[in-house]
């Protein structure tokens, strides 16, 4: 009886140690591979002049997208607590680790936030303020997902005022650090029809251009017009710019073969046509970072404008999920892709764990049965 409870304290510890790496030790082991990226001199953009700032060093972003936290409609309890410790560990141990220096969230926040009640979308903001905790030294930003708020057609003056007001994010928001200027949209402003939510984002964006032309020394401009130092935007959305489909996306975590021709439909999947056109020409931002369709993707717009889709944050609906890590400076900047430990990976350790930690116990057990079968013939021998 003593060695089979010996071999039950081995198999429980030896449980443990599998769920620890798994659910913690992993984490750091994937994520420690990560890098910031460095900067290429050689991609020094010599049409920017730098003033004389106090601090020119580089600014260290972190992009996530999608990360819909499950509400009480569609998530089951297991599966919102698994999800969400999920996130929580890949943000908080990337937090530890590589320490950026600010933070967008993508859109598409809450699973749910356009359905939801008043009462349960102030739990859903207590539930991304916990798991997005981020240190006094890192200063976090969103912008609204269709989920967060519906879809254009679906949007109403409260549900829009709700996500503004619960999550600081208004519809047009200019965020300067260190000369370089992000550009934060809600998507769904961008139908270009006139709408109580449309109109007002197109005179925002009006603003945010002259005031960049102004630094530039372009057009007469009051002093209120003009920023300290000038510098391509980086535009920040849910929805990625127009394009047809997948096809032209080839990275690790692409959509699926079965995924990847099929169509985008504009205002749905992707931006329309003539808005995206539009933020090029006013804008003329040198990166864009976009979310929505829960796959990678990279292509190049014309003026050389470069644009990532970022994949959904959540193994919901990812296997192998990822973040972007970039490094910023009013004339140069580098982005890497940072991948987060696979669920299957994480799924096959468990299911091998298992499997060696009954194989074991029975051929203990067997060892210990025949132990004491012998044990007993002996003492019963005349």
């Amino acid at each position: 009886m003593r060695s089979f409870n010996r071999c039950l304290i081995k198999a429980l510890l030896a449980a443990s140690s599998i769920i620890f790496f798994c659910e913690y030790l992993m984490y750091y082991v994937v994520l420690l591979q990560c890098r910031w990226p460095d900067l290429d001199h050689g991609k020094i953009d010599p049409g920017i002049t730098l003033t004389d700032m106090e601090d020119t060093t580089p600014v260290k972003v972190m992009f996530l997208s999608d990360t819909h936290l499950l509400g009480s409609l569609n998530g089951h309890w297991f599966d919102k607590l698994r999800r969400e410790w999920q996130m929580y560990r890949v943000f908080q141990t990337t937090m530890t680790i590589h320490k950026p220096e600010v933070v967008f969230v993508l859109g598409d926040i809450f699973d749910e936030g356009l359905w939801c009640s008043a009462a349960e979308f102030n739990r859903y903001v207590t539930r991304f303020n916990s798991l997005f905790y981020v240190p006094k030294s890192t200063r976090i930003y969103v912008v609204a997902g269709n989920h967060d708020m519906g879809f254009h057609y679906k949007i109403i003056p409260y549900l829009n005022q709700r996500f503004v007001n619960g999550m600081k994010a208004p519809n047009v928001r200019k965020i300067s650090i260190r000369g370089n200027h992000f550009v934060l949209l809600n998507s769904m402003a961008l139908e270009g029809d006139g709408c109580f939510l449309c109109r007002p984002t197109e005179i925002a964006l009006d603003r945010i251009a002259k005031q960049l032309q102004c630094t530039k020394g372009i057009g007469s401009c009051k002093v209120n017009d003009i920023l300290k130092q000038y510098s391509r935007p980086i535009i920040l959305q849910h929805y990625p710019m127009y394009r047809e489909s997948d096809e032209i996306c080839h990275e690790l975590d692409e959509a699926p073969p079965q995924l990847k021709d099929v169509k985008f439909r504009e205002r749905w999947e992707c931006l329309s046509k003539e808005a995206s056109e539009q933020l090029l020409d006013v804008l003329k931002p040198r990166l864009v970072v976009a979310g929505h369709t829960h796959h990678g993707c990279r292509r190049i717009h014309r003026d050389n404008t470069l644009e990532f889709t970022v994949p959904s944050f959540s193994w919901r609906n990812k296997n192998n999920p990822s973040f972007l890590m970039g490094v910023f400076t009013p004339n140069n900047y580098a982005v890497s892709k940072c991948y987060m430990p696979l669920e299957t990976t994480m799924i096959g350790i468990y299911v091998l764990g298992i499997i060696s930690i009954v194989i074991y116990l029975v051929l203990q057990n067997r060892k210990i049965f025949f132990r004491y079968r012998f044990a007993k013939l002996i003492c019963e021998r005349p």
